[in-house]
């Protein structure tokens, strides 16, 4: 079996949660916010629960919190 199987090629629907999340529907990818890039709910470890968005990545992660105002943006120089 892999991973698309018995939750079907689908996006989920999820509440994410301080250090877990609930999944509401099942699927078996979620969206991030950020790069648009899908990514497998068994694979997902980066999200906002102020926000409640998916990332990819920390790098994702990173920019929607600089998008936010959560960080100041620093640049390089």
């Amino acid at each position: 079996m892999n991973r698309f199987e018995g939750s079907g090629f689908r996006e989920a629907k999820i509440r994410y949660l301080d250090g877990d999340y609930q999944i509401l529907t099942s699927g078996s990818y979620v969206v991030c916010a950020i790069t648009g890039k899908q990514i497998p709910v068994d694979e997902l470890r980066y999200w906002s629960v102020a926000r409640q968005e998916p990332y990819v990545d920390c790098a994702s992660s990173l920019e929607a919190d600089k998008r936010a105002g959560i960080l100041p943006n620093q640049s390089r120089g």
